[in-house]
């Protein structure tokens, strides 16, 4: 794949997909402790045919961006929360964390060096930052790595989904995770299983999957990619409570939102029967940023919430956050990060 040059690149119609920019970060951990990380211009990585990623799937990833202000500056948007989130993800999955500093430092150094590619202010575009860490050691029976890669990559992207438009999911009945297991992990795994639901869904003109809770199929849990929220019919937050989601950032930022604007906001266990008493619900997360959903089925029952348009609780809650990204509202302290160039 040929290297992407800025010139060529539509800052309109970016889309979301991966472009081969100039430079990536690298990191090994061998011998019992961690290399000296370093910037590198090849996009390519080796492995034995026996590494462990390759057959026992040792391997956890984070999702993050870069946005452009409307003075020229760059923002992170809560990077130290992804730098913690990885290191419970490598405790998990029995892996040696990267230290949370230096996740946050290489981050930064990806987007200096890669500066040229975060999209203008306006544009809806933001640079994408793929960190993630992979078991390299050659094993052939079942163990734990002790050998270890950290990458960072980054790519201009648009949004996710397309404009606050509202789209129809389909709950599976499939699952996302097990209980007990790695729902709670920003593993390949977990979204491995969620291929083919998401690819049947789609043939049946559905957006993408809700899971239900992995043990008694009676509570929602989340969707393929993104946590799920609904606002009731008296103006409450609610998102699900469970031990086999994935702790959103973004989830989190919003509960603070809510609270000041005034939605008293729970996580709660959500029945699927109990579905009826919103009139607004999204996907939410850092792909998707908020996605208001327009309708959920379930064994042939539609769900559809504030008649397929976007509502105003949806409305406002997407514009603080994104303000706060793009930094044209202020932020509570601590949640922006700014990289210097």
């Amino acid at each position: 794949m040929a290297k992407q040059r800025v010139e060529d690149l539509d800052w309109n119609n970016l889309g979301f997909r991966y472009r081969d920019l100039p430079y990536r970060f690298k990191a090994e951990f061998k011998e019992g402790k961690w290399q000296e990380g370093e910037l590198t211009t090849d996009a390519t990585m080796y492995l034995s045919e026996a590494a462990e990623v390759l057959h026992y799937g040792q391997e956890i990833f984070e999702g993050l961006k870069a946005y452009r202000q409307k003075d020229g500056s760059i923002n992170l948007f809560r990077p130290e929360m992804n730098a913690k989130r990885f290191e419970n993800s490598a405790q998990r999955m029995a892996m040696e964390a990267y230290p949370a500093d230096k996740f946050v430092e290489a981050v930064k150094e990806v987007v200096r060096a890669n500066e040229e590619f975060v999209p203008p202010y306006g544009t809806g575009g933001s640079l994408y930052l793929r960190p993630f860490m992979i078991g390299t050691e050659s094993i052939v029976g079942v163990a734990p790595s002790t050998e270890f890669q950290f990458h960072i990559y980054a790519t201009p992207v648009g949004a996710y989904v397309q404009g606050l438009t509202p789209t129809p999911y389909l709950i599976s009945d499939f699952d996302r995770a097990a209980f007990a297991g790695t729902g709670q992990v920003k593993t390949s795994g977990n979204y491995a299983g969620s291929l083919y639901p998401a690819m049947q869904a789609k043939k049946e003109g559905y957006a993408d999957c809700l899971y239900l809770d992995p043990r008694e199929h009676k509570y929602i849990d989340e969707f393929g990619g993104a946590n799920f929220y609904g606002i009731t019919k008296d103006g409450q937050f609610l998102t699900p409570k469970s031990d086999s989601i994935l702790p959103s950032i973004t989830k989190q930022s919003l509960f603070e939102i809510a609270e000041k604007q005034g939605l008293n906001p729970q996580e709660t266990t959500i029945a699927i029967e109990d579905l009826d008493q919103f009139v607004e619900a999204g996907a939410m997360g850092t792909a998707a940023v908020i996605s208001p959903v327009g309708s959920l089925t379930y064994h042939g029952k539609k769900y559809i919430f504030n008649e397929n348009e976007v509502g105003p609780k949806t409305q406002a809650l997407y514009d603080e956050l994104v303000g706060i990204q793009l930094g044209d509202r202020p932020a509570p302290e601590g949640w922006i990060q700014k990289v210097e160039v």
